[in-house]
């Protein structure tokens, strides 16, 4: 198992229990991390594109918005013809509940996962590992609380935030994303790989 935090700072795990809401630990990192790529806040995915990036059915990618447990944060869908589009954030969220639910942890420690989740910076999210033993998910921030899970004898799997984040983004970059302000399909989620390619064509 491995953490994708490079700080060894001292604490415990954060439980994230159904019943009330974790703690907001904010840990200074201690070594250099580097986040996750930035890409442009005016770009979203749609819901086959997400699906494909994730993991995931479009039903399960429908029933999740519908539920409350993943929404889109770009836009929602409104109206018969409204397109839900999702943010890179939204779908690593997505990729990260399937892994979940295909361990078999429940659906109301799914759901205060997703809400801490929601609440985390960045940066802090490049450093985090989810860890689970079906019952309770805890939050690691550096390796040390990570090795601690492990050797408390129970049957414990994790998940490295930073690893699929760039699995996703990775798979987004082979996908199409969209302009929120124009609606303009773009090939993968940085525009300006999309703007050099038109300087190509003029030039």
């Amino acid at each position: 198992m491995s953490s994708t935090g490079d700080g060894t700072a001292a604490g415990s795990p954060i439980p994230l229990h159904a019943g009330g809401s974790a703690p907001i630990q904010k840990t200074a990192a201690t070594g250099p991390v580097t986040p996750p790529g930035r890409p442009s806040e005016n770009v979203g995915y749609r819901g086959p594109t997400a699906c494909a990036a994730a993991g995931i059915t479009y039903r399960q990618l429908d029933y999740w918005a519908r539920t409350g447990l993943v929404e889109p944060s770009v836009r929602s869908a409104h109206g018969s013809g409204g397109q839900r589009l999702y943010s890179i954030e939204d779908v690593v969220v997505l990729k990260i509940v399937k892994r979940f639910l295909d361990t078999g942890v429940s659906l109301q420690n799914i759901r205060a996962a997703v809400r801490h989740l929601r609440t985390r910076e960045r940066t802090d999210l490049a450093r985090m590992t989810l860890m689970s033993d079906g019952a309770t998910v805890h939050e690691c921030s550096s390796p040390d609380e990570v090795v601690g899970l492990l050797q408390g004898g129970q049957g414990m799997f994790g998940i490295a935030v930073g690893v699929v984040w760039r699995d996703v983004e990775s798979a987004l970059q082979q996908l199409h994303g969209e302009r929120v302000d124009t609606g303009e399909t773009l090939i993968g989620h940085h525009p300006g790989d999309e703007l050099a390619r038109r300087r190509n064509r003029a030039g």
